[in-house]
Formats: structure tokens, sequence, C-alpha cells
């Protein structure tokens, strides 16, 4: 019984003094982090106050950021079209919404390059080397935006929200508030969208046509139509590239 307590102790000091070691060798190896907080406190210089402002003002600007670019770009036209190529088709799940968004994402950054270039050449630079106010960088940023929608916009549209504003007629393009732009924007990319997804749907629908005839006459009204046309729409699809066809009047129906 001795023998047994004497091991005992033996081993529980063992683990005390191994544990205590571990933790000194653990303290000293630690890699202090840092502390990252938020204070609302006062403050006597005005150029804090402005930092903070700016700093709220681009996390607002990095919220909203999707969906101003789905408003401002070539994405919504993008994205309603290949939306309208797969019901037309009537490939339930492939290719898949994430796919779809994915690539419409990418072709949307190789329109508008160029718009973008500008606002990085004139804008962004400028002001990230101190060189023009937030304010000149807002203003010259938005302008080649402004001007990809302009070039895209009909005038139809504008001419509608600018009625619904009860504002005068302006004089030239410059007096076009922002607000009233974008969404005349917006109805025109939708309405472009869905004339070239109604395009779209007639090869398909004739194919869909053609097998319904050919099944009824045949007796087979049991057999789905559908499942019988779909492997005929997607080689009437890849026998005339339709991707290289879709994409580049697309790509080319934009004015950049």
């Amino acid at each position: 019984m001795k023998k047994f307590l004497l091991i005992l102790f033996t081993a529980s000091a063992l683990i005390i003094f191994a544990d205590n070691a571990f933790a000194q060798q653990q303290q000293q190896t630690t890699i202090p982090l840092p502390k990252i907080g938020i204070d609302v406190g006062s403050s006597d210089s005005p150029k804090d106050i402005s930092v903070t402002l700016q700093l709220l003002l681009l996390l607002t600007v990095l919220s909203l950021a999707p969906s101003i670019m789905i408003m401002t770009t070539s994405f919504l036209r993008l994205i309603i079209v290949f939306q309208f190529l797969k019901n037309a088709m009537g490939t339930q799940q492939m290719p898949p919404n994430q796919l779809l968004a994915g690539m419409a994402l990418f072709i949307t950054l190789f329109i508008m390059a160029p718009t973008w270039n500008k606002v990085n050449d004139e804008a962004l630079k400028p002001y990230m080397d101190g060189k023009i106010t937030m304010d000149s960088a807002y203003n010259k940023g938005i302008n080649p935006i402004r001007e990809f929608m302009f070039k895209n916009v009909r005038d139809e549209d504008l001419e509608l929200f600018v009625s619904l504003s009860n504002m005068p007629k302006p004089n030239s393009r410059n007096d076009l508030p922002t607000y009233v732009l974008i969404p005349a924007f917006v109805i025109s990319e939708l309405r472009a969208g869905f004339i070239i997804g109604f395009f779209l749907f007639i090869p398909f629908l004739v194919v869909d046509m053609v097998v319904s005839s050919v099944l009824m006459s045949m007796g087979m009204m049991m057999l789905p139509p559908m499942l019988v046309s779909l492997p005929f729409k997607v080689l009437l699809f890849v026998l005339v590239d339709g991707w290289n066809l879709i994409v580049g009047s697309l790509v080319r129906s934009f004015n950049v």
C-alpha cells in the first residue's frame, strides 16, 4: 500500500511539474495579437472626424457593391438571357445557376473593363495618391459609368423617369441626376434581355412542336415530348456552336 501511494505521489508530482513547464514555454512563445476596437468619443481634430466618416462611407459602399454592380453594368442583361436559354432548352439543373452567375460575372468584367479602367485612372489612383478630394474622385469616377449607361439606355425610359420625378426637362445629359438614370437603364436592360430571350425560345419551341407531332402520329401519346426533344435541342445547340453565338452577340449588343 505504501509503495502504491509513493508511486501515485511521484506520478502526480511529475505531471504537475511537466504542466507548469509546458505552460511557461507556451507563454514565452505566444504571439501577441492586435486588439481592434471602435470607440466613440470626442475629438479635437476635424481630420479625425473626416477619416471616420470616410471609413463609414466606404463600408456602406462595400455592402451595396453587389446591387450597384447588378444595376449599373451589363450583368443584368447577361443573367436574364442565360436564364431564358436554360428554360428554353428545358435542362432542369444544367448548367447550374451558380455557373450561369459566374459566367455572367466574368463576361461583365470583360465588357466593363474599359469603363472601369477609366474610373481607376481618373478617380481611384489620384485619390489614393492624395491628389484629389473624395468629392472630386466621386464626380470623376461616376462619369465613365454614366457614359456607359447613357450609351445603352433608351430615350423613352429616360423620359419616363424624368416625368415621374416631376423635375424640369434637363438641357443636357450632364443635368440628368444619376438616381434618374439608373432605373431607366435597368428597365432598358430588362427589355433587351426579354427580347433576346424571346428569339432564343423560337428554335427550341419549333423542335418541341415537331417532336410532339411525330409522337402523336406514331401513337406514342404516353411518352413525354419534353423528354424526347431534350437530346435534339442539346444536339442542335452544340451543332450551331450556341455558346459562341450567344456570348458573341451579347457582347456586341453593348455600346462601350
